[in-house]
């Protein structure tokens, strides 16, 4: 199977590259510049050399006209597009305004010249301010910028999918953590804070509650996903438990064997974000067993 990925040297982008290459495969990586890190180095419009495959990048920028880059991907079966620029900047007006169109530009040019399967990440922040389990049948009513250009890109794609058929599937990520997280998210900073040889963690109250995932297990979901062959419509990429931002963190520490002690209460709660609200995994687990 031929599989292009666009935003492979992002966050979640270089996870699934390393997971295609411990499964054998090689990519198609489509960005403005070879990524810079990671299992992913090479030349421009050459194979990029992983551990257990080759890549080959293939130069593109999302402001350019999208024309003729299905068959310079080399025609692939399915695209797993995980590219967004802007974050973790959630209510910038610019994710509406430009990054919206520039990627439904580019997905239906790709389906238009041939594509046949896509795989798109969303964000739970489409839910909006709904709270407890959700699930994928749950009306969305997101309140941030991010959240409603994800949800109407994907309404925008429900309906290309009535005059141009593909497979679609829309994987809604919850929250991830790991290697090549954004420097301002919760990892990072309490391993900096560690490095620096600080007493404390100051962080919110901690109780509000969560559902996160290692980005490597959500890499290992979305590869199974788009090597499926069918699409699967919306599906929460989730652990599908509540874990409270206090345990999630006083887990980390104890894991590490680190000193630091948490200083809760030192932030506010996040205004664009209910105290408590996780994933329903059912939806996930059943297409993983189906792939």
């Amino acid at each position: 199977m031929k599989v292009a990925v666009t935003g492979a040297g992002g966050f979640v982008g270089r996870h699934v590259v390393a997971e295609l290459e411990r499964r054998g495969l090689g990519a198609t990586l489509l960005a403005r510049r070879p990524p810079a890190t990671g299992p992913v180095n090479g030349p421009a419009n050459g194979p990029v050399n992983g551990p257990a495959s080759a890549h080959r990048f293939v130069p593109f920028d999302l402001l350019e006209d999208p024309s003729g880059l299905y068959e310079r991907a080399g025609r692939p079966d399915v695209v797993l597009h995980l590219a967004w620029g802007g974050l973790p900047n959630y209510r910038s007006p610019h994710h509406v305004e430009q990054e919206r169109p520039a990627h439904l530009r580019l997905l239906a040019t790709l389906v238009r010249e041939g594509l046949r399967h896509v795989v798109v990440a969303g964000t739970c922040f489409e839910y909006g301010m709904c709270s407890g389990a959700l699930a994928e049948t749950l009306a969305c009513t997101p309140i941030t910028a991010y959240g409603q250009a994800k949800d109407a890109l994907r309404r925008e794609l429900e309906l290309l999918r009535g005059v141009q058929p593909f497979e679609l599937t829309w994987a809604r990520l919850f929250y991830l953590w790991g290697e090549g997280q954004a420097e301002n998210s919760l990892w990072p900073s309490l391993r900096r804070a560690v490095a620096r040889g600080d007493p404390g963690f100051p962080m919110s109250g901690g109780e509000q509650l969560r559902d996160y995932l290692p980005v490597r297990v959500a890499a290992a979901h979305l590869v199974e996903l788009a090597l499926g062959g069918r699409g699967h419509g919306v599906v929460n990429v989730c652990d599908g438990k509540p874990t409270s931002v206090r345990s999630l963190v006083e887990g980390w520490i104890r894991e590490q064997g680190w000193s630091i002690e948490p200083e809760l209460g030192r932030f506010p709660y996040p205004e664009h974000e209910p105290m408590a609200f996780w994933g329903d995994a059912t939806k996930l687990r059943a297409c993983l067993q189906s792939t």
